[in-house]
C-alpha cells in the first residue's frame, strides 16, 4: 500500500471539503500551495464561469482534475422533466472535458417527486446512465457512479451499494473500455458486510476513492462528516481493500461539515488534511 505520509502530492482535495467559502482562483492556489496533486470541482463553481479560464488555472498550477461534481439528479415525475436532467448533465460532461476531468461523478438521485416507486427510479437511473456514457464516450469523459449510503435512497441515490453500481456498469459498459465505472467514497461504504469482496469485484471499473470519517454521534447525515480519523471508519483498511484492487489514483479528501470545518479558515483544513492523510489514512 501507497505511503501518505509527506506525499501530499498523491492525494486531491474535494473543494466541497472547504465549504465554498473563497473564489475558485484562490482555492486552486492554495490547495497547490500545500502540495496536493489533484482538485475536484463542483459544478456551482463553474457553471457561469469561463470554464476555460478556470482550466488554464488549474493547469499551471500543476493539478489534476480528480472529478467533476456531481450529475443532476436522474429520476422525474415526467418524461420532459428526465430528459431535462439528461441534458443537464450532459452539459456538464462537456464542462468536464473542457476542465481535463478524470471523471464526471453520477449522484443518481432517489424517488421521482410524488413517487415511492424504487424499481422506476433505478429503471430511469439505468436508461440515462446509458445515454451518458455515450456522450462521455464522445468528449473524453469516463463516468463514475457513486454508491450512497442507504439513508440517502428516497433523495439523493437509488444506488445503495457498490454491488447494485458494478450490476449497471456491467449491463452497460465493458470493463475493458474504462468509460463507466465506480467512485468509492468510504463514507457510504464503510457499513457493507460484503465490502472486500465488492471491492474485489470492482477492480478495472474503480474511478475515484474519497475519504472523510462517520462521526459517532452524527447530527446530519449530509453535512456532518469528520475529519478523517474524527469517526468510527477504519479508512486505512478501507484503502487497503482499494489498492489491492489496483486504484492508483489520487486519494481525494471530501468533506461536508457545516458546522465545524466549513466555518475554520481553508488554510487549517488543507493543513490538518495533510496531517491526518498522512497518519489515519
Amino acid at each position: 500500500m501507497r505511503d501518505l505520509a509527506g506525499h501530499p502530492e498523491l492525494c486531491a482535495i474535494n473543494t466541497a471539503t472547504l465549504g465554498f467559502t473563497a473564489p475558485i482562483g484562490e482555492v486552486i492556489e492554495a490547495v497547490a500551495r500545500h502540495g496536493f496533486g489533484g482538485i475536484a470541482l463542483w459544478r456551482r463553481e463553474v457553471e457561469g464561469q469561463d470554464v476555460k479560464r478556470i482550466a488554464l488555472l488549474i493547469r499551471d498550477a500543476k493539478l489534476k482534475v480528480t472529478g467533476y461534481c456531481r450529475s443532476t439528479f436522474i429520476p422525474a415525475a415526467t418524461v420532459k422533466e428526465f430528459r431535462a436532467s439528461i441534458e443537464d448533465n450532459k452539459r456538464a460532461i462537456a464542462d468536464a472535458s473542457v476542465l481535463g476531468a478524470e471523471n464526471f461523478v453520477m449522484v443518481v438521485g432517489g424517488l421521482a417527486p410524488g413517487s415511492k416507486d424504487l424499481a422506476a427510479a433505478r429503471r430511469q437511473v439505468a436508461e440515462a446512465t446509458a445515454e451518458l456514457v455515450v456522450h462521455g464516450r464522445e468528449h473524453g469523459v469516463k463516468i463514475a457512479l457513486e454508491p450512497l449510503h442507504p439513508v440517502y435512497a428516497a433523495d439523493r441515490s437509488c444506488l445503495s451499494t457498490i454491488d447494485e453500481a458494478l450490476d449497471l456498469c456491467d449491463r452497460l459498459a465493458p470493463a475493458s473500455e474504462k468509460m463507466l465505472g465506480v467512485c468509492l467514497d468510504v463514507y457510504h461504504i464503510w457499513w457493507d458486510p460484503a465490502l472486500e469482496r465488492a471491492i474485489d469485484r470492482a477492480k478495472g471499473r474503480i474511478l475515484g476513492f474519497h475519504v472523510c470519517d462517520w462521526l459517532l454521534e452524527t447530527k446530519d447525515v449530509l453535512n456532518d462528516r469528520g475529519m478523517m480519523g474524527d469517526g468510527v471508519i477504519d479508512i486505512r483498511a478501507i484503502r487497503a481493500m482499494v489498492e489491492k484492487a489496483r486504484y492508483r489514483g489520487l486519494v481525494e479528501v471530501e468533506i461536508f461539515s457545516a458546522a465545524n470545518w466549513w466555518r475554520r479558515p481553508i488554510e487549517e483544513t488543507l493543513k490538518v488534511c495533510k496531517e491526518r492523510l498522512g497518519t489515519v489514512c
